[in-house]
Order: structure tokens, then C-alpha cells, then sequence
């Protein structure tokens, strides 16, 4: 009976040690990702450009390093595979959104973004800025590293959910302006100071649903390459979709 105790306290500290180490990293892991926004908005262009894939490579070494394992983070090689028709529907389903809502007037406006007004800038975004620089730094740190570290301590719906709740945070400081480069919302909401703060609300709210969605999509799939797939069509798609808003009739 006495060794039945010793080994029952035993295996009780070791799994409050674990468990202690989860939270030390989750805690670590969402302060690397705030240093890291407010290097990518608030520095120089050179640096704000590398800040984020820069600590994806960092952050996804430093949490294998601390044991966070590649399962975890969607990455090992079964799940890679396993997210391949996920990711390729998601294309599909996003091509054929964006299409139709371009293809109608009363929607082509909310494509009229400055930033990708000209075709050749949308095509270099669609096929290198946005994949390097936003979606898989983006999924690796959100929908890996962090969702990964929140499943260590928590339930699926928690996790979902304060993913999806830092996503939306995330997109506070890319969304300043917001309003005064898109025509299509600063007609609806304005371009003063109660337009650009409506900007930011309706981002962080749109990302942080997105959010959502993409950590569902990467729970469901057991694959970090579903919502790699998504995130991509979602913005590179949406790229183009804006140039060709731009050469139609109004």
C-alpha cells in the first residue's frame, strides 16, 4: 500500500510539473506574440517587414525546443497529409465567393482597396508578400504554436476561443486606417475618428471570427495545411479580386 501511495504521489508531481510548464510556455508564447506585433507596426520598414516571419521561424524553434511537439502544432507528416483536401476545397469554396461577390456591383465596392489597385501589385502580393510575410508566419504562430499550447490546458471550445480572441487582437494595429484606404468603408463608415475606430472594432470582430473559423478548420482537418490553404485564398484571392473590382465598371 505504501508503494501504491509513493507511486500514485509520484505520478501526481509529475503531472503538476507538466502541467506548470504548459502554462510557463503559453505564458511566454503570447508575450513573444505581443513584442513581436509592436515590432512589425511600430519600427522601421525593414524590420516591420521581417518581424513576423522572423518570430514564426523563432518562436515554433524555441517551443519544439521546449517540448511542444510537431503533432501539437500540425506539422508532423501525417497531418500535413491528412489537410490536403481540406486545403483544396477551401481554395475552390474562396475562388468561387470572391468571383461572384466581384462579379456584383452592390458588393465589387468593398474590393476597392488602394494597396491593390494595379494588377501586377496584387499578383506579387497574391504570390509572395501574403504567403511569406502574413499567412504562414500567421498560422504558424496562431494555429501552431498557440493553439497548440492552449490544447496542453484546455478544453477544444477554450482553445477555439481564445485563439480566435487573440487573433482579433492581433489585427488591432494593422487595421489603424483602415477606413482611409478602402473606399468602399469609408463610404459606409466614414473617414473621421468614429469611422476609423468602427474600422478597428469590425476588423478585430471579422479576424477574430476568422480566427475562429481557421482554428476550427485546423482541429477539424488535424492539419496545420487546412487553414494555411484557407488563410491564403482568403487574402491572395482577395487580392486579385480587388484589382479586377478596380478595371470594372462601377
Amino acid at each position: 500500500m505504501a508503494r501504491l501511495r509513493w507511486i500514485s504521489a509520484g505520478a501526481h508531481s509529475d503531472a503538476a510539473v507538466r502541467r506548470a510548464r504548459s502554462v510557463w510556455m503559453l505564458v511566454a508564447v503570447v508575450g513573444f506574440l505581443v513584442a513581436a506585433n509592436l515590432v512589425a507596426h511600430f519600427t522601421g520598414r525593414w524590420t516591420g517587414m521581417l518581424a513576423v516571419p522572423v518570430a514564426a521561424v523563432l518562436l515554433v524553434t524555441g517551443t519544439r525546443l521546449a517540448g511542444l511537439q510537431w503533432r501539437e502544432m500540425g506539422l508532423s507528416r501525417s497531418e500535413l497529409r491528412s489537410g490536403v483536401p481540406y486545403a483544396v476545397a477551401a481554395v475552390v469554396v474562396v475562388f468561387a465567393v470572391v468571383s461572384v461577390a466581384v462579379a456584383i456591383p452592390a458588393t465589387r465596392q468593398f474590393f476597392l482597396s488602394d494597396r491593390y489597385d494595379s494588377a501586377s501589385e496584387a499578383a506579387l502580393a497574391a504570390l509572395v508578400v501574403i504567403p511569406l510575410q502574413t499567412v504562414l508566419p500567421e498560422e504558424l504562430l496562431f494555429r501552431g504554436v498557440l493553439q497548440g499550447s492552449l490544447s496542453r490546458l484546455f478544453g477544444v471550445r477554450a482553445t477555439l476561443g481564445l485563439g480566435a480572441v487573440a487573433f482579433g487582437f492581433w489585427h488591432i494595429s494593422s487595421s489603424l486606417g483602415l477606413t482611409s484606404g478602402n473606399a468602399g468603408l469609408s463610404g459606409v463608415l466614414g473617414s473621421g475618428t468614429l469611422g476609423q475606430i468602427a474600422g478597428i472594432l469590425g476588423a478585430v470582430v471579422a479576424t477574430g471570427l476568422a480566427g475562429l473559423v481557421l482554428g476550427w478548420l485546423r482541429y477539424r482537418a488535424n492539419s496545420l495545411l487546412a487553414p494555411i490553404a484557407l488563410h491564403w485564398a482568403l487574402n491572395a484571392i482577395g487580392a486579385v479580386g480587388a484589382a479586377v473590382a478596380w478595371h470594372l465598371p462601377s
